[in-house]
């Protein structure tokens, strides 16, 4: 029997928890912004975060939504993007894992995040994390439906630096198996001449620290990257619109060298 689920964290008036923007676009690639967006549920309060926490790095991946909101408006492609913030629920992170719902976010603790009980962290997952992914899975079966080929392209920022140590990339690319994709991609950043292109940095993409690719393209096979900006340089509309120009004239180049 069917036991609807009845919310207990997001009221009627707050945002859904996901965003899906251009879903008729005929680009092959699928834009997704996991940290897009730092909403807290009202019931949550501030989870306890002193002013300002939440629109630090630890909050949301800063400048990341912008640029991929530009680049799927200049490739005519599908963006997903998450509203609420990482600190409610990571939707890169396997629920149940320590990371999924921070109790300590780099060297910020989260009061509200501390000693939750089951029932509260279910209501994470089943009202912000399953929309999330869900929306994804309905996006790629129409795809698989339709014969419409499809490139994962998963958008984050990154600290300049972090607990003290400079990040001297511009700009990284994440990948687990399947390299290929993303090797093709810093093959033409770095053929730009002015950047230094990070590979599995600033972090190495794994199952523990990752959720959304290892389970949405290379369990489908499809070809993937995560590509992460550093926030310097991303912090406003020029520097967003500087990265969006560029990824809307790479990637196109990159499908073409995919599919020879």
């Amino acid at each position: 029997m069917y036991h609807p689920y009845t919310p207990t964290l997001l009221s009627t008036d707050e945002p859904a928890a996901v965003s899906v923007e251009l879903p008729q676009a005929t680009s092959p690639f699928l834009l997704l912004c996991d940290h897009a967006g730092q909403a807290i549920p009202k019931r949550l309060g501030d989870l306890g975060l002193a002013s300002g926490d939440i629109d630090r790095h630890i909050g949301w991946d800063i400048g990341a939504l912008a640029v991929s909101r530009l680049l799927a408006q200049q490739l005519d492609a599908t963006l997903i993007h998450q509203h609420y913030s990482r600190l409610v629920i990571d939707c890169n992170r396997t629920p149940g894992i320590a990371s999924s719902i921070p109790a300590l976010s780099e060297v910020t603790p989260i009061p509200g995040n501390q000693g939750i009980s089951a029932a509260d962290a279910g209501a994470r997952e089943q009202e912000i994390f399953q929309p999330y992914h869900q929306a994804i899975n309905h996006t790629l079966a129409a795809r698989r439906a339709n014969n419409q080929p499809c490139a994962v392209i998963a958008m984050h920022s990154f600290t300049p630096v972090f607990k003290g140590d400079a990040r001297p990339w511009q700009v990284g690319l994440l990948f687990n198996r399947q390299p290929q994709f993303a090797l093709l991609l810093a093959e033409l950043l770095r053929a730009e001449g002015d950047l230094q292109v990070g590979i599995n940095e600033p972090y190495a993409m794994t199952d523990a620290t990752d959720y959304t690719l290892p389970v949405h393209a290379e369990r489908h096979e499809l070809p993937y990257v995560g590509i992460e900006i550093r926030q310097d340089l991303i912090g406003d509309s020029a520097g967003q619109a500087a990265w969006a120009a560029r990824f809307a004239r790479l990637l196109p180049l990159l499908w073409q060298r995919w599919e020879i």
